[in-house]
C-alpha cells in the first residue's frame, strides 16, 4: 500500500488515502516520487473540464526513482533518477511518424482509461494524464518516462514534466520568439514564469507580464519580465501602450485558459505578430474575432499543446540550460507541501494565487 491523493468523484475534494499498486507488469516501470508540481491542469481534470474516469489518482508533473521495472523493460533500472512524462508518443501514429508532431500523438493518453491501481475497498482506481504523481510511488508504461540528466535537483526536476517543458516550448517551438522582440505573457503562474525565463533566455528585448494579481510583479520581474500590468477592462491598451509606437507587442502568449485573457492577448498583439494560446479553456469559453479584423490584423492565432515539445528531445536541452545558469526550476515554485497540503494547494490556484506548488515527499 502507498498513500496517495484520491479524486472519489468529478469536483469532489481530494481525498489522501492508501490504494493498492500492483508490481510493474509488461512494459511498464515502478516510481516512487520525489516530488510533483501542482498544474491548473490537475484543477481542470478535477472539475470536469477536462475528462477524467474516476475515482483517479491526479497528477502529472513529477521526478523520482525507479524503484522496479516489468520483465521485459531493459534500458531502465532500480535507481535510475527519471520524470514521468504525461503525453508519451507512441512514435508510430499520423503525428508521430508521418508529421514529426509527436505532442499531438493519437495515443498518447491511452494509460488515462484503464485502471492502474486500486481502492482499499479493491475499486480500480484510472491514472490521471496517465501519471498519477500524487502518490508515493506510481506504475506508468515505460514510455512515460525520461532519463534525468545529471546535474539536476530531483524535487525541482519535477517541474521540466509539464511547466518549463510547456512554457519553454511555446517561446521556442510554437511562437517562435526571435533575439530583440517583444513579448507579452498573460497569466503568471508556473507556466507563466517558465515562458518569462524561457522569453528571456530567447533573447526577448521587451517582456510584458499580466496577471491579475498585482503581487505577482515581484516574481515576475525576477523570472525575467521588464514590464508588468495588472489585467483589469483595458489590459490589452495598457500592454500596447508600453510598447514601442503603442503597435502592441510582437508575440503574446496566453497561459491561462479563458476567452477575456485570449482576447486581450490578441488584441495586445501587433498588426502581423504571433499570439499562441497555451492555457486550457473549457468547451463553452468563446473567443469571437469578425472577418475583417482577421483580414486586417494580419495576426497569428494559434494553439499549443505541451509546448509543441518532444520531450525525449528538449528534456536534455533543458536540464543543460539549468546546469548553466540560465533556467531556474524553483524560481517556479512558490510553496512545497506534503501530500496533505494538495487540498490547500488547489485552493490557491482556484483563487489565482502564488506559482506552482511542488508536494514533496
Amino acid at each position: 500500500m502507498v498513500r496517495a491523493a484520491v479524486l472519489p468523484a468529478v469536483s469532489a475534494p481530494l481525498e489522501v488515502t492508501s490504494i493498492a499498486l500492483p508490481d510493474p507488469g509488461l512494459g511498464q516501470v515502478r516510481v516512487r516520487l520525489a516530488a510533483a508540481g501542482v498544474c491548473h491542469s490537475d484543477l481542470s481534470l478535477a472539475n470536469g473540464t477536462l475528462r477524467q474516469p474516476v475515482p483517479a489518482v491526479l497528477g502529472h508533473e513529477g521526478a523520482g526513482t525507479v524503484v522496479a521495472v516489468g520483465q521485459d523493460v531493459l534500458d531502465m533500472a532500480p535507481g535510475d533518477r527519471v520524470v514521468l512524462n504525461w503525453a508519451p508518443n507512441c512514435g508510430e501514429c499520423h503525428f508521430c511518424a508521418q508529421l514529426s508532431e509527436p505532442w499531438l500523438c493519437t495515443r498518447a493518453n491511452e494509460a488515462t482509461t484503464t485502471p492502474y491501481a486500486s481502492t482499499r475497498s479493491g475499486d480500480g482506481l484510472y491514472p490521471g494524464l496517465s501519471v498519477a504523481a500524487f502518490a508515493e510511488e506510481t506504475v506508468v508504461p515505460r514510455r512515460a518516462v525520461l532519463p534525468l540528466p545529471p546535474g539536476v535537483p530531483l524535487e525541482d526536476a519535477a517541474l521540466l514534466g509539464c511547466a518549463m517543458l510547456t512554457g519553454y516550448g511555446a517561446v521556442h517551438h510554437s511562437a517562435r520568439v526571435r533575439v530583440g522582440e517583444s513579448v507579452a505573457v498573460y497569466g503568471v503562474g508556473g507556466v507563466g514564469l517558465a515562458t518569462l525565463q524561457s522569453a528571456r533566455l530567447a533573447g526577448a528585448g521587451q517582456i510584458i507580464a499580466v496577471d491579475v494579481s498585482a503581487e505577482k510583479e515581484e516574481m515576475a520581474r525576477a523570472a525575467g519580465a521588464t514590464d508588468f500590468v495588472v489585467a483589469g477592462e483595458k489590459t490589452a491598451k495598457a500592454v500596447r501602450g508600453l510598447t514601442e509606437g503603442g503597435f502592441g507587442a510582437d508575440v503574446a502568449i496566453e497561459c491561462v485558459g479563458r476567452a477575456e485573457t485570449i482576447r486581450a492577448a490578441w488584441d495586445s498583439t501587433r498588426r502581423g505578430g504571433r499570439t499562441t494560446v497555451v492555457g486550457i479553456g473549457g468547451k463553452d469559453e468563446r473567443v469571437s474575432l469578425s472577418a475583417l479584423e482577421i483580414f486586417h490584423f494580419a495576426r497569428e492565432l494559434r494553439g499549443c499543446v505541451y509546448g509543441d515539445s518532444d520531450p525525449a528531445r528538449d528534456v536534455p536541452v533543458l536540464a543543460q540550460h539549468v546546469r548553466d545558469g540560465r533556467l531556474e526550476l524553483g524560481a517556479l515554485v512558490t510553496e512545497r507541501v506534503g501530500l496533505e497540503g494538495i487540498g490547500e494547494a488547489f485552493a490557491a490556484m482556484r483563487a489565482g494565487r502564488g506559482g506552482r506548488t511542488l508536494v514533496v515527499f
